[in-house]
C-alpha cells in the first residue's frame, strides 16, 4: 500500500514554478546530463518540504539505451530526481553546511509504475530527521498524472572539498 500524499496537488499551480532551472543552478552543482530537476513549485518552510518536476524529454542520457525501442526512466535516475529536490532545500535553506551534500543511503525504495519520455514527474520531499551538521533524512514520492510511481526515504550527508583527502590503501 503506497505511503499517503506528501504534499496535496491543490496546493500548488503546476504551470507556475517557484524556482526555474536557472534559479535551481545557483543552488544544485549538477550540470548537464545530471541535472535532474526542471522546476520547483512549492516550499514549505514549517514542514521543511518542497514540491519539484522534471519533465522527461527523449535527450536524456538513458533514452538510447534504457531500453531500446522502449525507454524507461531507470530508478536510479528517479532516485537521482529525489535527492536533487532534497539536496536543493537542504543547500537553500543551510540545514547542514558543506559544500556539496552527498547521498549517503536510501531505505524503504519502492517503483509503483513506469516513467517514460514526455512524462512529467512530480516529485515531493519532506524532512523526516536531521542531525545538525551530519545528516538530513528526506522521504520522497513521485507522481506521473497524479498516481505515485515511486517513493521512499533517503539520507544527505554534507561533504566539505578541503576535507577531502586521498589515501593510499596499505598493501
Amino acid at each position: 500500500m503506497p505511503p499517503q500524499t506528501l504534499y496535496d496537488f491543490n496546493s500548488f499551480d503546476e504551470s507556475k514554478p517557484l524556482f526555474t532551472i536557472e534559479d535551481i543552478r545557483e543552488i544544485n552543482p549538477q550540470r548537464f546530463e545530471m541535472e535532474q530537476l526542471t522546476g520547483i513549485l512549492t516550499v514549505d518552510r514549517e514542514a521543511h518540504g518542497l514540491v519539484g518536476y522534471k519533465d522527461i524529454t527523449e535527450n536524456e542520457f538513458w533514452v538510447r539505451g534504457h531500453m531500446p525501442a522502449f525507454p524507461l526512466m531507470p530508478g536510479v535516475v528517479l532516485c537521482e530526481c529525489a535527492a536533487q529536490l532534497a539536496g536543493f532545500y537542504a543547500r537553500k535553506y543551510k540545514l547542514l553546511g558543506g559544500d556539496f551534500l552527498a547521498f549517503g543511503g536510501m531505505e524503504d525504495v519502492r517503483f509503483r509504475s513506469p516513467v517514460f519520455v514526455g512524462d512529467r514527474l512530480i516529485i515531493m520531499a519532506r524532512l523526516h530527521r536531521i542531525r545538525a551538521g551530519q545528516r538530513a533524512e528526506f522521504n520522497f514520492q513521485g507522481y506521473v498524472k497524479g498516481k505515485m510511481v515511486y517513493s521512499g526515504q533517503m539520507i544527505g550527508v554534507p561533504i566539505h572539498i578541503d576535507r577531502q583527502t586521498v589515501s593510499a590503501v596499505p598493501e
